[in-house]
């Protein structure tokens, strides 16, 4: 190990509209010295999600910006090769924010052993991790699907909006998924057991969410925001449910696009409109980590990763999901 480095992707500056490579930086650094209760992780598998993006802003929000020179935010799953506190051991395998680097000197605060029963090491970042969970708690305790409703999920085809659309299923939906191109459409339909895919980008969605949801909308989960949000919330039934989980269409955006004007429709068909954030469900993690691995053994829930490796990939891979290139979860493989 004393022959290897650390390698970071850094912060190098604050993106305008779509990130560019030039606002990241590759370096390389001795591999931390750790600290009395401290342990170092060599990271496996690093998470890219749409979220980061919002983090490379000087923007209050819910998280803390990345400074400009700092290794970018980043969940990631990796294997203990010291340890100075207690709590952790040597070849423990773990899950957490190490952010875009092969090796973290941690704390041990907000760290989840993970156990490689469930599923692979990677799955812990991605359907069983917090994409999965959020998908569980979005759906069923924001949404309350029940036998059925008829469900829209925008971004269908990615890590959330996959698992959403299955569990919908699960529970006796009618799942309709929007995406952005007709591999994808293909895929959630085909591969994934939704209803009806629509590819919002060749297809008017209007028409087309009329031709697949003559009953209307009961539940929309939202990753997406922007026009096909407005075109689901036109057609929304009484009683419906709505989970906004994100806004990809409006991150990169250099000027705010106009906000929705036909928000009267949650007023008459008595509808809910609700954000969330996965972080308020931590009590009930091992919860939704046991129905989720459940449903994967017996069949019920699959998933699709979307695997780059080498960390020095991280940037291009990362813009390119932004771009909407990826199918599945994204992933880095490290080492």
């Amino acid at each position: 190990m004393n022959s290897e480095v650390n390698i970071k992707v850094l912060l190098a500056a604050r993106p305008i509209g779509y990130p560019t490579e030039g606002d990241f930086t590759i370096a390389e650094s001795e591999i931390p010295t750790l600290e009395e209760g401290q342990l170092l992780v060599k990271t496996d598998w690093l998470s890219l999600d749409p979220y980061m993006r919002g983090r490379m802003n000087n923007v209050k929000s819910y998280a803390p910006s990345v400074e400009i020179g700092d290794v970018m935010v980043g969940g990631a799953v990796g294997t203990i090769m010291e340890s100075r506190t207690p709590l952790f051991s040597v070849g423990e395998i773990i899950e957490g924010s190490f952010g875009w680097q092969s090796y973290a000197a941690l704390n041990g605060v907000g760290l989840r052993k993970v156990n490689p029963a469930l599923g692979p090491i990677q799955s812990s970042i991605g359907i069983l991790g917090m994409p999965g969970l959020t998908a569980y708690f979005g759906l069923l305790d924001v949404c309350e699907p029940k036998p059925g409703d008829t469900v829209v999920i925008s971004a269908a085809s990615g890590a959330v909006g996959q698992v959403v659309g299955q569990i919908a299923k699960i529970m006796g939906c009618r799942v309709i998924g929007t995406s952005g191109t007709d591999e994808k459409v293909r895929f959630i339909v085909d591969e994934l057991g939704f209803d009806v895919g629509i590819n919002y980008k060749k297809e008017n969605v209007g028409v087309s969410l009329d031709s697949a949801c003559p009953d209307g909308i009961d539940i929309y989960f939202d990753n997406v925001g922007g026009f096909v949000t407005d075109e689901v919330i036109k057609r929304i039934n009484t009683g419906a449910r709505i989970a906004i989980c994100g806004q990809v269409s409006q991150y990169n955006v250099t000027e705010p696009e106009l906000g929705p004007r036909n928000l009267f429709h949650l007023t008459k068909s008595q509808a809910k409109m609700e954000g969330f954030l996965i972080y308020a469900y931590e009590s009930r993690y091992d919860e939704g980590l046991s129905r989720l691995s459940k449903w994967i053994k017996e069949g019920k829930l699959k998933y699709k990763e979307d695997i780059v490796e080498g960390i020095r990939n991280a940037p291009q891979t990362f813009i390119g999901m932004l771009n909407g290139k990826n199918l599945g979860k994204t992933l880095i493989k490290v080492s």
